[in-house]
């Protein structure tokens, strides 16, 4: 145990900073170091972490019940796409007017996406219903 006094000045000696790294102990446990340069490095580790941290977003594809069967592919081409990019999708029906009675054909449009999207993403929540929308979010595997 160093008097507090004894400590300062032999971090000024040195030309380093006096720092208390636990103020909670008895007695205080305090480290001669150079502060700024500690403050870059901790800086540098968390610059660090958040390029290996991983980023996605969610992406909305939208479809009709009587969308054609080209304009699906095309859609579906475009799911691949974002799923490449590590992106998740929302893949919603949307029903208007008289077409709700067309649910049917909306689940069999979105086990077609999934069926077809099966090899590079999984179904991470099932097709269901949200008021006049249908909707099924896919992921990367």
């Amino acid at each position: 145990m160093v008097p507090a006094k004894q400590a300062m000045a032999s971090a000024a000696e040195s030309g380093l900073d006096l720092v208390e790294v636990s103020p909670n102990a008895v007695p205080p446990v305090c480290k001669i170091m150079d502060y700024g340069r500690y403050k870059y490095e901790q800086t540098k580790k968390l610059q660090e972490a958040k390029k290996k941290q991983t980023t996605f977003q969610i992406k909305e594809i939208k479809v009709r019940p009587k969308t054609g069967e080209h304009d699906l592919m095309v859609k579906i081409g475009h799911i691949k796409r974002f799923i490449e990019r590590k992106d998740k999708i929302k893949v919603t029906v949307v029903f208007r007017g008289r077409e709700i009675t067309l649910s049917e054909q909306g689940r069999e449009m979105l086990d077609t996406i999934a069926h077809e999207t099966e090899e590079i993403a999984t179904v991470e929540q099932e097709p269901r219903f949200e008021g006049r929308t249908m909707v099924m979010i896919l992921a990367p595997k």
